[in-house]
């Protein structure tokens, strides 16, 4: 292609994300269109496609279509930080797990272990870190859904009131599709369905756990077998059709498939012996949600390490893309 160039990586730019590259050497380009660059290969690193998140190394050759000129090549970097408070690690946490970025949302594949909102005796948390992502933006990102702490997965992030606004009122009027992928203890009685339990606090553990009851708020799952291990080990796929706390995890209960690592809500039941990780192996795999600026986003987080091995050692496709709720389209 007439116009593509190949540029050395410096010594000072070893370890950059590859956005951050770009943001130095291409300041004109946009993260969006940088992201459709590389999904389209026209942005390769030693020949090879990259993705969101790609980290460079000195004296790789980054290939570049014709996006205009390099005013800044050969400068010295300084980014502009509005994170200045933050510790490196921090910064890098919370950059490291951006998988899609736009002018209105940000996405996470937030990792397992660090809570999205601060509380009690919580002082590192996702919400706290976004002004990291924040950039030249007027705006700092918001925070518009939630996953538990030891959830890993996809989070939409808004950057700015108005995609904030949008996506809220998505969530809240239910025009999302989410699907969870979690490792359970047994196998269900039906390789699908719906499980429909209505959940509340239960009493005494100040709202931190919940439980099944007849008068509870409306809770709806559903769920579809993607593969088992002999009868001892299955993965399942749940879609939530509400959103609860804690919904997908009481309702694995109520299949007598605990979640792995689960023991709030599966005890010791939900624990394997052997190399199995104990961390909870809940992930939220995928979303579909209407984009602020029109159109549909859709995005799909990578497993976290501990869920990636399990996979592999019960030989489940940790790769898989298909949609396991056509079935019951999108209600």
């Amino acid at each position: 292609m007439s116009g593509v160039s190949h540029h050395k990586v410096q010594s000072f730019e070893h370890d950059w994300r590859i956005d951050k590259w770009f943001k130095k050497n291409f300041p004109d380009l946009s993260f969006g269109r940088l992201s459709k660059l590389m999904r389209t290969g026209q942005v390769r690193a030693n020949g090879k496609r990259i993705k969101a998140g790609f980290r460079v190394e000195e004296g790789m050759e980054i290939r570049v279509p014709p996006i205009g000129p390099n005013p800044n090549a050969g400068k010295e970097y300084r980014p502009k930080s509005k994170s200045k408070d933050h510790s490196t690690e921090d910064i890098r946490l919370i950059q490291d797990m951006v998988i899609y970025q736009d002018n209105s949302v940000i996405v996470l594949n937030k990792q397992p272990g660090i809570a999205v909102q601060g509380g009690s005796k919580i002082t590192r948390h996702v919400d706290g870190l976004l002004d990291c992502l924040q950039g030249d933006n007027p705006e700092r990102p918001k925070l518009v859904h939630r996953l538990d702490k030891d959830t890993s997965g996809v989070l939409v992030i808004a950057r700015n009131s108005a995609a904030a606004k949008s996506l809220t009122e998505s969530f809240r009027n239910r025009k999302t599709k989410k699907i969870y992928w979690a490792l359970v203890i047994g196998k269900p009685s039906r390789n699908e369905g719906t499980v429909n339990a209505p959940l509340d606090k239960e009493p005494g553990t100040r709202g931190e756990r919940m439980m099944v009851a007849d008068k509870g708020k409306k809770a709806v799952t559903d769920f579809c077998l993607m593969d088992s291990a002999l009868r001892s080990t299955s993965w399942i796929a749940f879609k939530p059709v509400t959103g609860r706390t804690h919904q997908i995890r009481v309702h694995a209960t109520v299949l007598d498939t605990p979640i792995v690592g689960d023991g709030k809500y599966g005890g010791k039941q939900a624990f394997l012996d052997g190399a199995v990780s104990k961390k909870l192996h809940l992930h939220a795999r995928s979303i579909e949600i209407d984009h602020p600026d029109g159109g549909t986003l859709s995005v799909t987080a990578d497993l976290p390490r501990h869920m990636k091995d399990s996979w592999d050692m019960f030989g489940f496709d940790k790769d898989d893309k298909s949609d396991p709720f056509e079935w019951v389209g999108n209600a």
